[in-house]
Formats: C-alpha cells, sequence, structure tokens
C-alpha cells in the first residue's frame, strides 16, 4: 500500500481551481478541512443520513436486474445477454448480475428496495441534459434554479448556511449539490489519493482541491457555455489568495482523518470503494453531515458491454458490500441511506459494436437499515418499446419525494415543484 503523498498544490491548479469559481461563484463548492466538518453535536439523535451514488454514462439496468424469465432479451441480446445459469436468480422473472453478490445478499436481507423503471417523460438521450434533469429535479435543468440537494438544504436548514451539511466526494462535484444559499463542501477522496496516487487521482477527476468542472460528465454531449470574466478581478485575487493559503492545510487535514480511519472492514482496492470508506469514516466518526455525494464514471457502454459492465458490477458491488458493512458498526450507519442511480439505462437491444447505446429508463436501489426491502414499481415491457428502449413506469421523483419527506421531514414540493407520489421503502 503506498504512502500518502504531501505535495505542495501547484499555484497553476490553484489557479484552474480559482478561474474556474470565477464562471459561477455562488455555486463554487468549498473545501474546508476535517476540523471544520465535525460537529457532532449539531446532529440530533436518530437524525438520518443520505448518500447519493451516481452511475455516470448510463447504466444498463436489464444487465444489472436482468429480466431472465422473458426470452425477448434473449433474441435482442444475442452476445450481450448472460445465461441464465450464470445469474443469481431474484424469483422466476428477474435476476441479479451475476457479479452482484453484495446486492442479492442485502436484498435477501430486506435491506435493498429496487424502484424498477425509473425515468421521466419526454426522455432525453444526451448525457448532460438527461444528468441535468436527474440533478435539479425539473425538466428544465439548471434553468431551474439550483440542484435538488441545495433545494433541500435552503428548505431544511435556511436559518444554518453551513457549508457542513452537504459533502461530495471527489474532484467534480455534481449540480445535484449545488445551492446559491448553502454551498457545499467537495474534496477529493482522501483514500483514493493515498491508494492510487497523485497522478492517477487526477485522471479519474479528483484533485487535491476541489476543481470544478460545470460539466456533468466527460461524455457530456453538449458543451457548456462559460461566460466572460468582466468584473470582480479584486475580488477573485483574494479568493484564490484565500484558496492557496488554505488548500494544502485543509486537504492535508481531510487525507489525514480519512487515512487515520480505523475499521475492520476489509475494503476492495478501486476509487469508488475508497470514496465511500471517506463517507464511512465522517458517518462513523459523528459528522454532522447529512447529505453525501459519490460519483463513479465508466458506464457509456457502446462497445464490448458484456466485458466492461460486468466488470463495473464487480467493482460496485464490492464497493458497497463493504461499505454497508461498515455502517452497521455505529449508530449513525444504521441511520443512512443509500441511493443508487444512473442518467438513464441502455437500449433494448444490442448495436454493431457488441454494445448499448443510450436507452430512456432503469433501476434505483435504495439500501439501508432503514429501508423496507423489495420491489418498487412495475419492471417494464420488452415487447410494448418506446422506439427500442423500454419506457419509464417510475417517475424518479417519486424515489426523491421519499427520501425528502421521510428521512428530513421536508415538503418535497418546496424542494421538487411539484408532488409525485411517495413510495413505501421508508
Amino acid at each position: 500500500m503506498s504512502k500518502p503523498i504531501s505535495r505542495p498544490i501547484s499555484r497553476r491548479r490553484v489557479l484552474r481551481a480559482g478561474a474556474l469559481g470565477l464562471l459561477a461563484p455562488s455555486l463554487q463548492p468549498r473545501t474546508f478541512g476535517l476540523g471544520r466538518l465535525v460537529r457532532a453535536s449539531d446532529l440530533p439523535p436518530g437524525s438520518k443520513q443520505l448518500v447519493m451514488i451516481q452511475l455516470s454514462g448510463g447504466n444498463d439496468g436489464l444487465s444489472t436486474i436482468v429480466p431472465h424469465g422473458d426470452d425477448e432479451l434473449y433474441r435482442h441480446r444475442k452476445t450481450t445477454a448472460h445465461q441464465r445459469t450464470e445469474l443469481l436468480p431474484l424469483d422466476e422473472y428477474r435476476a441479479f448480475n451475476p457479479r452482484l453478490g453484495a446486492f442479492r445478499a442485502e436484498f435477501d436481507a430486506g435491506r435493498l428496495a429496487i424502484v424498477e423503471g425509473c425515468g421521466y417523460p419526454d426522455p432525453i438521450r444526451s448525457h448532460f441534459r438527461s444528468m441535468e434533469i436527474w440533478h435539479t429535479g425539473d425538466h428544465r435543468g439548471r434553468a431551474s434554479g439550483d440542484g435538488w440537494i441545495g433545494k433541500l438544504s435552503a428548505t431544511a436548514w435556511g436559518d444554518q448556511p453551513e457549508p457542513d451539511s452537504v459533502v461530495h466526494f471527489g474532484g467534480r462535484a455534481p449540480y445535484s449539490v449545488f445551492s446559491s444559499t448553502h454551498p457545499p463542501v467537495a474534496v477529493a477522496s482522501p483514500t483514493a489519493y493515498r491508494w492510487f496516487g497523485e497522478q492517477d487521482v487526477y485522471a479519474m477527476g479528483g484533485s487535491a482541491i476541489c476543481e470544478h468542472e460545470p460539466d456533468v460528465d466527460s461524455t457530456a454531449d453538449e458543451p457548456v457555455q462559460r461566460e466572460p470574466r468582466h468584473s470582480g478581478r479584486d475580488a477573485a485575487l483574494r479568493q484564490l489568495r484565500k484558496t492557496l493559503d488554505d488548500a494544502t492545510e485543509s486537504s492535508a487535514r481531510v487525507r489525514g482523518a480519512a487515512i487515520a480511519y480505523q475499521t475492520e472492514v476489509d475494503y476492495p482496492g478501486n476509487a469508488l470503494a475508497a470514496s465511500l470508506r471517506d463517507v464511512a469514516a465522517l458517518i462513523n466518526g459523528g459528522v454532522g453531515t447529512r447529505v453525501f455525494s459519490v460519483l463513479e464514471g465508466g458506464y457509456d457502454t457502446h462497445t464490448n458491454q458484456l466485458i466492461q459492465h460486468d466488470r463495473n458490477m464487480g467493482g460496485l458491488g464490492a464497493a458497497l458490500g463493504a461499505f454497508l458493512k461498515d455502517l452497521r458498526r455505529t449508530e449513525a450507519g444504521k441511520n443512512t441511506v443509500v441511493v443508487v442511480f444512473s442518467e438513464f439505462g441502455r437500449r433494448v437491444a444490442e448495436n454493431g459494436s457488441k454494445g448499448h447505446d443510450h436507452g430512456k429508463a432503469g433501476p434505483m436501489f435504495v439500501f439501508g437499515d432503514q429501508v423496507k426491502g423489495g420491489l418498487y414499481g412495475a419492471h417494464p415491457s420488452l415487447t410494448d418499446l418506446d422506439d427500442g428502449d423500454v419506457s419509464f413506469t417510475t417517475d424518479f421523483r417519486s424515489v426523491y419525494t421519499t427520501v425528502i419527506e421521510r428521512m428530513f421531514g421536508v415538503n418535497p414540493v418546496a424542494v421538487l415543484g411539484d408532488s409525485y407520489p411517495a413510495l413505501a421503502f421508508l
């Protein structure tokens, strides 16, 4: 295992981060050390924490929860479908991907809710535009204002504009956490920095300080229009100087605290597991954070999907399995709910490259000791298709509604701008 790298942060990197901050200062996440985050007394007993895990690129739901009882699947997928004997049966119709043994164990224990057919009306196959809708809970995307978690923060903790209520681990924070009044904390994963070294962390989107990119994902289909910088130069320079002063100290404290975290749980050596271990460190350490965000890329499987997606499923299952085991060691962990989502699924039929192009709907997963496990929603039909895609059967905002209302006691309409039926998994 490699030792932590303690190099000074280059002025170029700080200037890059600061320059990006000039583009949208009200949305720029702030980076703080763990000392600023530890506010255990602020978290009322029994409070629940939410962890949002984004599978960026468009996870293929039909290769995650496999409708093995439907011959249509095998008619459309000659080379990308798993053999029935490989799968982990859930019932006579559905089965887990063979790499998702941890999901199967959580489902059997009643701690996993599978919400099938999640999507939204008038679906969009663009990574960028679709994720905007998921990040805001609004079909207008960023034009509707702050991200949905940012709106939740303003509604639930309006008189407490502290940055420690929401934390994103990773160098590229999703728009969902952005707020003009309650900016989140965004830090690179300290454990990933330790395990993979500086260059690899930068390659996977992390950094010693938050280098926020407004883009949803590197697979975005549309460029981001950046506004010219015409004013506020003095204030911006002061911000850069402060960033330079704070970045080394705060990132070192965060890295040190996360690396010092002691757990008997053996996490696998992948980037997602590293970030989740850091989340567990903050949750089990009694931090006052209420919402955590983690992002994993690599789900845009246009070619050779069977190999690539199985590899993703193996990493996801192993990382989540360790994380959930770690959470169950403390009361705070037992009060944590984990939601896994992606911007869309993949098309039913495989393409000419043994992969699948962008689809319209897919499953969401909700884990936790507080979760009423089982199947929710309806599995989309493989015969009644929408232009070659499975149709959505559950509006994803019903999942948001459920966690907003039952975890945080907030009126979901105040966050989402409209009413959606809650589900019974909480």
